[in-house]
């Protein structure tokens, strides 16, 4: 008989689990980008980085799958660190609903005459709506599924309530306290949901299993338990995924600590009311003690977000090259946002080459000398991101993410072009007549060059793009006009061929690197538009392809 609800227990978790599954993937499917632009957009201080947090946990049902994505957000640099910190406060607290909801409405509501036919309502839409409603319908059929398996659990724990198994474990020792939360916490590893162990917990309350007290520091060690996934996610991952698992980690060790201290005023709390003719701590009260000792922690870290992520970025200093920062393995199963993470590590490398041109077009004898090794670092990260990129699968994309992923590439084989004339012409440097050509031309290529990295870095005034490509086309068309002038005078018997033909290589060079800047800023900085209607402008603008 044991074993035959022990049975029943474990497949009620497993339809809990199942559901809650269903129920996140359906809806984060249903609502598109929705959540991700919600995620990015309102977390500008702490305070709307705790509530965007909290909201998007509280609808997905899931702590573990908003850690994922902040963790990769954060990675490719979507999020600032310090706004991630008030992601995670606002997502410990979120998670906690799920708490409620099993206890105010799964365990006090029957609602087993509505689950089988939900279930059927959204199988049906799945399999015969089209478009976001059949994803709407997988929701559905989850959230059946969880209250399916909250009833299953439920008659399993009622079959189980005499067995007293966390009897020998006292609360009011600090050994069985202990014991409690390691249980919880190795529960929630194994279930890999910390929403699925609160809810074991509360429906073994609900039963009778355990007292209230053994839930609630159950309860503290599934807490703690959470953190575990977003920890797994950054093993080989950069330095700003392990910052936000540490502070996930952090908090919730702290949030554990303040659970501890909670729970004796909490219990003479509930002593109290039950003297007072109130009813029993039952799953409400557990629910309620889970919600009460996470946000009041996140009161007191979210006042701190600052400082706390200051300290964090002291404790794991970045390492490694800053222009590969963004390219966090981690993010690979997330195409659009690894997507975004290439483009910004492509930024930065791109201006990394751009300031090693202003430095040869400025100060060419200085320069020269080796480029191989003063571009070490931007042409290793080149290589970096050709291999991350190759690895981003493709995906069902909207129009949008299709043309970034496009302007992605684009902008990848311009800057691999841009870093192959890293070699600057002998004749750079000449002097005499040569300089009289050349020296006005290398600073409006270096003008050129400091609108790209300006504009790039957001640091240019608006309309930066649309000047750029002004004055690149106006750049192009004189050095046309020089390269016909040039050939005319060594036709006249003006310059030496020799000399002439230095200069010209000279022009070449100058019109590729301001032609490769330009494009690299459209497709970086702009709408991410293809070549169609525009064309490849070299032959039009340039002097050579």
């Amino acid at each position: 008989m044991t074993i035959l609800l022990l049975l029943r227990l474990s497949g009620g978790i497993g339809l809990f689990l199942l559901g809650l599954v269903l129920l996140t993937d359906g809806l984060k499917a249903w609502a598109g980008e929705s959540l991700r632009r919600v995620l990015l957009r309102f977390t500008g201080t702490p305070g709307r980085a705790f509530l965007s947090g909290f909201v998007i946990t509280a609808l997905v049902q899931s702590s573990s799958a908003t850690t994922v994505a902040l963790i990769g957000f954060v990675s490719a640099g979507l999020i600032a660190f310090p706004q991630a910190v008030g992601v995670v406060f606002g997502t410990s607290v979120g998670t906690t609903v799920t708490g409620w909801l099993v206890a105010g409405l799964g365990l006090r509501v029957s609602v087993g005459a509505y689950t089988l036919p939900l279930i059927a309502v959204g199988a049906l839409m799945r399999l015969l709506a089209r478009g976001r409603m059949r994803s709407f319908g997988l929701a559905i059929a989850g959230f059946a599924l969880v209250f399916l398996g909250i009833e299953t659990m439920r008659e399993g724990m009622k079959g189980l309530g005499n067995l007293q198994a966390l009897t020998a474990v006292s609360p009011m020792e600090w050994r069985g306290r202990l014991m409690a939360i390691l249980m919880g916490f190795l529960l929630t590893i194994l279930l890999q949901s910390s929403s699925a162990a609160a809810a074991t917990f509360l429906t073994a309350l609900d039963a009778g299993s355990i007292t209230f007290e053994q839930g609630a520091l159950l309860v503290i060690g599934a807490a703690v338990g959470t953190t575990v996934k977003g920890a797994l996610v950054t093993i080989g991952a950069e330095t700003a995924a392990k910052r936000t698992a540490a502070a996930h980690i952090v908090f919730y060790l702290a949030a554990g600590g303040m659970g501890l201290l909670l729970l004796p005023f909490v219990r003479r709390f509930l002593e109290w009311r039950a003297a007072a003719g109130g009813p029993e701590a039952g799953p409400l009260a557990l629910a309620a003690f889970h919600t009460l000792f996470i946000a009041v922690s996140a009161l007191i870290f979210l006042p701190f977000a600052d400082r706390f992520s200051r300290w964090m970025a002291r404790w794991l200093p970045e390492r490694g090259s800053p222009l590969t920062a963004f390219l966090d393995p981690s993010v690979l199963s997330v195409p659009a946002v690894a997507i975004e993470a290439s483009r910004r590590a492509l930024l930065e490398t791109a201006c990394a080459i751009m300031a090693y041109y202003r430095e040869v077009l400025m100060g060419a004898a200085k320069a020269e000398a080796e480029p191989e090794v003063r571009l070490a670092e931007p042409l290793g990260a080149l290589n970096r991101i050709r291999d991350f990129v190759s690895r981003i699968a493709p995906e069902h994309e909207s129009e949008i993410q299709t043309r970034l992923r496009a302007a992605v590439f684009h902008a990848l084989d311009h800057t691999t072009r841009l870093a192959a004339h890293r070699d600057p012409p002998a004749a750079l440097g000449m002097p005499g007549a040569a300089r009289t050509i050349l020296s006005p031309l290398q600073g409006e290529a270096d003008r050129l060059l400091e609108t790209a990295v300006l504009g790039l870095r957001e640091r240019a005034s608006p309309g930066w793009l649309e000047r750029l490509e002004t004055d690149s086309a106006s750049f192009a068309e004189r050095l046309k006009a020089a390269r016909s002038t040039l050939l005319l005078q060594t036709a006249a018997g003006e310059w030496p061929p020799e000399e002439a033909l230095a200069v010209l290589e000279v022009l070449r060079w100058l019109d590729r690197i301001a032609y490769h800047a330009w494009r690299i800023s459209h497709y970086l900085a702009g709408t991410g538009e293809s070549e169609k209607g525009k064309g490849e402008l070299s032959d039009a603008k340039g002097l050579s392809s």
